[in-house]
């Protein structure tokens, strides 16, 4: 019978990931994992051969958190501004993991920004679909416009550098939202991208002018 393992895969990735939200992913060694877990570095490689593996695996419990942040926003009454509250919450409370998942450049222990977009997006594409009453490539377009705007608010969040209070920010997201909505709804062939841009932009300016 073999013998009883000591620390278990769970107890070093969830060592690992403390360290990664406290410092980021890149502090993430073997040395600060079996200092945080007050033992040798023996524990770590009984499951992982480098600590590259270690820091994808912390990666994917960071991505299972952020799961629960979008699937409670998906839960609230207006599900898209509660994705976009959430998402900002995300940043706000886990700023490293954020990082982590929507800052880290392609080839690292993540795919970067564009895959943490569609991992978004497959997560809200059902409810978007159903309660805004749209066919999948809509609610994906219109999941992308406003997840642009929240993301830049996040990145000022991880970065320091956001004035705006978490009322303005919902502000502006319901602002957009509505007027992102509108557009799809009303203005055909603009999902495809087969639409008279210099025809309706005319009629905007000119009832802004009779007005």
């Amino acid at each position: 019978m073999p013998p009883k393992i000591k620390y278990p895969k769970e107890e070093v990735v969830g060592a690992a990931l403390r360290v990664a939200r406290r410092r980021g992913i890149d502090a993430v060694t073997a040395q600060s994992v079996a200092a945080e877990m007050k033992v040798s570095v023996g524990p770590i490689f009984t499951h992982f051969d480098t600590v590259e593996q270690l820091r994808g695996a912390v990666f994917l419990r960071a991505k299972d958190m952020y799961r629960d942040y979008i699937e409670h926003g998906l839960a609230g009454p207006v599900p898209f501004l509660g994705v976009g509250q959430q998402y900002l919450r995300f940043a706000h409370e886990e700023p490293e993991l954020y990082k982590l998942l929507f800052l880290t450049r392609p080839g690292g222990v993540s795919g970067g920004a564009m895959e943490a977009l569609r991992f978004s997006q497959d997560l809200a594409r059902e409810s978007i679909m159903r309660i805004y009453h749209m066919d999948a490539r809509t609610a994906d377009c219109y999941f992308r416009d406003l997840w642009l705007v929240v993301f830049g608010f996040a990145t000022l969040i991880v970065t320091d550098d956001c004035p705006y209070t978490d009322e303005e920010m919902s502000a502006v997201l319901t602002e957009v939202s509505l007027s992102v909505c509108k557009a799809y709804k009303e203005i055909p062939g603009l999902p495809e991208g087969k639409f008279d841009k210099d025809a309706i932009f005319r009629e905007l300016v000119s009832k802004h002018t009779e007005e």
